[in-house]
């Protein structure tokens, strides 16, 4: 199992000091999220300051770039890290794609999987120096003149992971990606028998199977020193999971429990303003379920246990920070590396 983690692009200029901390600590991977920040920046600057790195988007938001726009910013950082690079893509909510981002929305499974066959016509075109034609359901390229065409590359073969919680992107990865971002927001059971089992129901209508697809996710650990540690991390980690809860997005991982109706209560909750409350409602076996609960030294391990055969890859749903959790990071960097 590879082990990688998130950083928090907050500062551009601490990237490389920070990037380049992060391979030697021995991380496998770097990933960036796209929330207060763009996620592709940070990664062109760790590319230039690591040689091992994987680095990745986790995720970039699709719908409000071109297919075009996004093929340019990936040939150019899988060119620059040597291969290294992977594509992480995301459909976000309608509402921030049409209200935040004023962009349009609209099938969004059918829309990114269209999204994806644009990319790989636009990087083919450019790669072997052929007439570029796309022409899709939502997308279509057909220009592409030597002015605006860049060189081919050594590693043209671009990773793609998306993310997603329900059955259609489940399939979608396996169809047409390398990898797929499982949610924080799932259970062991749901990840077996919901996310892989549509995995590779995709995977099989391409003659693929479930080991062409990297499973990656960044999981809710509450983890401390000592009992009373854990017992503090806990009101941090239910009041992540029941944001969660409360997005109607996400439903399908509630009724799966047959809990249905507790979606119904947060959401209420949610828009009366009552989030310092929520967390009360998610029980100390709720939070075993959808988080891994063990002090720095046992961590590792039962993140193991737990995830043998169903992730490939994994890290915890919290920043790397230098100073912050050393502890923590150092137990886990030293099984993972074993």
């Amino acid at each position: 199992m590879i082990f990688d983690t998130t950083i928090v692009p907050e500062d551009l200029n601490t990237i490389p000091d920070l990037a380049r901390e992060i391979e030697t600590r021995g991380f496998d991977g770097m990933w960036t999220p796209e929330t207060a920040h763009n996620p592709f920046l940070p990664l062109t600057l760790a590319a230039h300051t690591t040689t091992r790195l994987a680095l990745g988007t986790a995720i970039a938001l699709a719908f409000p770039r071109s297919p075009m726009t996004t093929a340019y910013i990936a040939w150019d950082l899988a060119a620059q890290s040597k291969g290294r690079f992977i594509l992480g893509l995301g459909t976000q909510v309608k509402a921030h794609i049409t209200r935040r981002f004023s962009t349009e929305w609209g099938s969004p499974g059918p829309r990114l999987r269209d999204y994806i066959l644009a990319l790989r016509a636009i990087w083919h075109a450019w790669q072997h120096n052929e007439r570029l034609n796309y022409r899709g359901e939502f997308y279509s390229h057909t220009l592409m003149t030597p002015f605006f065409q860049p060189a081919p590359i050594e590693h043209p073969e671009i990773p793609v992971y998306i993310a997603g919680v329900n059955t259609y992107l489940c399939q979608l990865a396996g169809e047409l990606c390398q990898g797929f971002h499982v949610h924080p927001f799932h259970t062991a059971d749901y990840l077996r028998d919901v996310v892989i089992t549509n995995v590779e129901k995709g995977a099989a209508k391409a003659g693929r199977s479930r080991q062409d697809v990297a499973l990656t996710c960044a999981i809710f650990v509450v983890t401390g020193a000592n009992d009373n540690e854990l017992e503090n991390d806990k009101v941090m980690v239910k009041s992540q999971i029941a944001f969660y809860a409360s997005t109607p997005s996400y439903r399908a991982v509630l009724e799966y429990h047959g809990l249905g109706d507790l979606q119904d209560q947060l959401s209420k909750m949610a828009r009366e303003g009552r989030w310092m409350e929520m967390h009360e409602l998610i029980s100390d076996d709720m939070l075993e379920k959808f988080a891994v609960v063990a002090t720095h030294h046992d961590l590792p391990h039962k993140v193991k246990a737990r995830y043998d055969g169903l992730l490939d890859r994994v890290a915890y749903y919290m920043p790397f920070q230098p100073g912050e959790r050393e502890a923590m990071w150092q137990a886990s960097l030293d099984v993972f590396s074993q």
